[in-house]
């Protein structure tokens, strides 16, 4: 008689040692179950490209099981519709790369958590559209501006130089948010506060002035959209606390997963190109020494 196959054990569970995995993102992460993470930081590809044909969106927004769509596994969706424009240099159709992602992305988000998707400025505005259908506009809390002056500056217009991180929460009633345990930052007219609250500092507000990472400096891995540890510790401190797990799912070199794992914190982390995951496991072994590595 032939012994039964031994359980494949699951991907993720709470106990799991901080794990990152090489393989297409929407399909990991439809394997995550639900309310799992309390924070999500997302930095998608930036869509850069010339303008393409206008298409209709579709954006959906989970009803519990009651909705007219189908998605992944049987789950049902509400179907709400959308004129949006497509832009794309690296996709025929870039929403229709990332919207069933977002959609993944607040199924597995914890009631209390807190999702931050980081675009440039060609995409963040669509970019709330959807999310305001996906999660509620009452659940839009930031949209935060991180500001910084390297790179190309052109003549005929203003130069862009700022990124935006729209921030959602699952449960505006419910969501976790530690100011207090955020890091902060000089005034900038130091004159125009007591020296008790100038050598304190103030709380960042929703500008960032944050420099890119810096070609010399400790951090720099070579991966060319690597985004500095300065900013992705801000959100972690805010919106997670020591023991939370961190959700990623464009990787990319790993910066999510550095921060988390200095401030306490575990962290799944996901990305299909095999150059990405090699990088992390140069940087990650270092600070994460009990890492997985996973495909």
């Amino acid at each position: 008689m032939s012994q039964p196959a031994p359980a494949v054990p699951p991907l993720w569970h709470p106990d799991a040692p901080s794990t990152v995995v090489q393989g297409d993102n929407l399909a990991v992460v439809a394997d995550l179950p639900d309310a799992s993470f309390r924070l999500i930081y997302l930095d998608p590809p930036f869509n850069t490209g010339r303008p393409q044909a206008r298409q209709t969106l579709t954006s959906v927004r989970s009803e519990g099981g009651a909705g007219s769509v189908i998605g992944f596994k049987g789950r049902s969706y509400e179907r709400i519709k959308g004129d949006l424009l497509s832009y794309d240099d690296r996709f025929e159709d870039y929403w229709g790369f990332l919207e069933p992602r977002l959609i993944e992305a607040w199924r597995v988000l914890a009631d209390d958590g807190t999702l931050y998707l980081h675009l440039d400025y060609r995409e963040s505005h669509y970019a709330k559209v959807l999310l305001d259908a996906l999660f509620g506009r009452e659940s839009f809390l930031n949209e935060i501006i991180w500001a910084y002056d390297y790179g190309a500056k052109p003549k005929n217009r203003w130069p862009a130089k700022h990124d935006t991180i729209l921030v959602y929460v699952k449960d505006p009633s419910a969501y976790h948010f530690d100011s207090a345990a955020v890091e902060r930052e000089p005034y900038m007219a130091p004159g125009l506060v007591t020296p008790e609250k100038a050598q304190l500092g103030k709380l960042p507000t929703d500008v960032w002035w944050h420099t890119i990472v810096s070609p010399t400096g400790r951090e720099k891995t070579g991966y060319p959209t690597q985004k500095p540890e300065g900013v992705l510790r801000r959100i972690v401190q805010a919106s997670s606390r020591e023991g939370d797990w961190v959700l990623d799912f464009f990787a990319g070199s790993g910066t999510t997963g550095a921060v988390a794992s200095a401030l306490g914190r575990r962290f799944l982390l996901v990305d299909s190109n095999p150059a990405a995951v090699a990088v992390m496991r140069d940087r990650l072994a270092a600070c994460e020494p009990g890492v997985r590595f996973v495909g």
